[in-house]
């Protein structure tokens, strides 16, 4: 499909938004100044200042002899770029791919997606509606290339839909500066009296490029369709993404369920094709007062049972707030796992239908109980206690290697060891006493020790002695001492873990 770009262009974009937010201004000339050299200077007039004679540049003090009264404001050098990052952000529901064209500008990729508004003239017509309500005078204007789209927005007199393969007659009569040109090669072009474009466009290339050099070239063959230019989004487009343009805005939770249904079936056929499913899932509500509502949901393994993934959405739709209505859903599958068909067993009681199963209800514990995180434990080859397991995102997981079921270990292991206070006979006999947070424990049975060295590719330290105590209201913990005892028959002891 050939690609198709617009460009848009905010021809006043710092001055309209103070009179979006201060309506009073519209019948009001003012400007925005910046410190220059201890002088305050013009850095964008609205459009009644610059009828009487205020440009940008001027002194302010010079202004104010133009105009009396003329009212100024602070000029935030950053503020266009926040506006246009939130523009782009508003314009993925017209196309996927919108990207800020700093200082004044966007750029669209719309391939494919003007149809969906009834060709390209309804689409155009229906974002330069939507802007100017918004309170923007803006220019826009559709091509084949991004830097004809670019020209004909800024510098076009009429037509604003350039054919396919238009672009190189729609720019003759365009000035050398609709072509995007560094300031010292317009200067030479104006010096030569190559006014426009066709003036020098059937030039040999050789001859402009020894003269211009090669960024001249690299303009025409960008705005021409000879060279490709790349577009940056705003967001980057998600591998898998479906998307649901509405007719009219929806505002009930019904309607929301219903859009997402649909973009679920479509997603998950997809997957189910590719083998995959997803890990994570994002529902995106574009509303009509240009902000944004979104829900995300997460799988312990990869899924694309519709059913399953809508009951985890289901939970949280309420969350969603259609203000005066949503007319766009896109809902994204940020990370996606390859995923095996299930396999029935005949022998084996706990089948991959099982874990399936058990994966899913922990998915909707998960959803319903933002307070509960689950964990998937799976054992790791360390003989340090505290390194011998690791945390599993899924529940699928190959285990590399097994338990160690040898010798006892404590149900809660405690992430770090805790110092108590021992009394024991010396050198490898158990403690007879402990005591742990306040609280005097009398050992009733004990075991051990069980010496566990230390990693010593990991880092230096000493041995553990571990022992397995039970005190006399019948409660069992794991003790060790750290290392053999000094010359004074002391050495550092430490709770590590509770058996049930």
């Amino acid at each position: 499909m050939p690609k198709r770009y617009m460009s848009i262009w905010f021809r006043s974009i710092k001055t309209d938004w103070y009179i979006r937010h201060q309506p009073l201004l519209k019948d009001i000339p003012f400007v925005l100044v910046v410190k220059d050299h201890g002088r305050m200077v013009v850095s964008a007039s609205n459009t009644l200042a610059w009828q009487q004679g205020v440009n940008t540049g001027a002194v302010l003090a010079d202004a104010r002899a133009i105009i009396p009264g003329l009212k100024y404001f602070d000029d935030e050098a950053e503020k266009p770029a926040r506006l246009l990052h939130a523009f782009a952000q508003w314009c993925i529901r017209y196309t996927p791919a919108a990207a800020v064209d700093l200082p004044d500008g966007l750029l669209l990729d719309i391939t494919g997606c003007a149809h969906l508004w009834g060709g390209e003239e309804n689409y155009l017509a229906d974002i330069s509606k939507r802007l100017h309500d918004f309170g923007y005078n803006t220019r826009a204007s559709i091509a084949d290339t991004i830097g004809t789209a670019w020209a004909i927005a800024r510098y076009g007199r009429s037509e604003k839909i350039i054919e396919p393969n238009g672009q190189c007659s729609a720019l003759l009569e365009l000035p050398p500066p609709s072509l995007r040109l560094e300031q010292d090669i317009l200067e030479q072009l104006f010096k030569l009296g190559l006014k426009q474009i066709d003036d020098f466009i059937h030039m040999p290339r050789r001859s402009l490029r020894r003269r211009f050099g090669g960024h001249l070239l690299l303009r025409l063959d960008q705005a021409l369709g000879n060279k490709e230019e790349l577009l940056e989004p705003e967001e980057p487009i998600a591998e898998y993404q479906e998307r649901l343009p509405c007719l009219e805005p929806i505002i009930t939770a019904a309607g929301i369920e219903i859009a997402l249904q649909l973009l679920l079936a479509r997603l998950c056929n997809r997957l189910q094709k590719e083998e995959k499913g997803l890990r994570k899932a994002i529902l995106k509500c574009f509303r009509v007062d240009t902000k944004m509502e979104q829900i995300t949901i997460g799988t312990l393994h990869a899924s694309c049972n519709t059913k399953h993934l809508f009951k985890l959405f289901e939970e949280k739709i309420s969350g969603i707030e259609p203000a005066l209505g949503i007319e766009l859903f896109l809902l994204e599958a940020p990370v996606v796992e390859e995923m095996s068909p299930t396999q029935e067993q005949l022998f084996e009681i706990n089948t991959r239908a099982d874990e399936m199963a058990l994966a899913e209800l922990l998915d909707r514990i998960s959803a319903r109980t933002n307070s509960l995180k689950i964990h998937h434990y799976l054992p790791d080859e360390h003989h340090w206690p505290e390194r011998s397991f690791k945390d599993s995102s899924s529940l699928l997981t190959h285990q590399p290697v097994n338990w160690k079921t040898t010798r006892p270990r404590p149900v809660h292991l405690l992430s770090r060891p805790s110092p108590i206070e021992v009394t024991a006979p010396i050198p490898d006999y158990p403690p007879m006493l402990f005591r742990y947070r306040g609280k005097l424990h009398k050992v009733a049975r004990a075991d051990g020790p069980e010496r566990i060295e230390q990693e010593w590719w990991l880092q230096e330290g000493q041995h553990r002695d571990y022992y397995y105590v039970e005190d006399e209201e019948g409660c069992r913990y794991w003790l060790f001492r750290s290392g053999h005892y000094d010359n004074n028959g002391s050495s550092q002891w430490f709770i590590h873990g509770f058996f049930a």
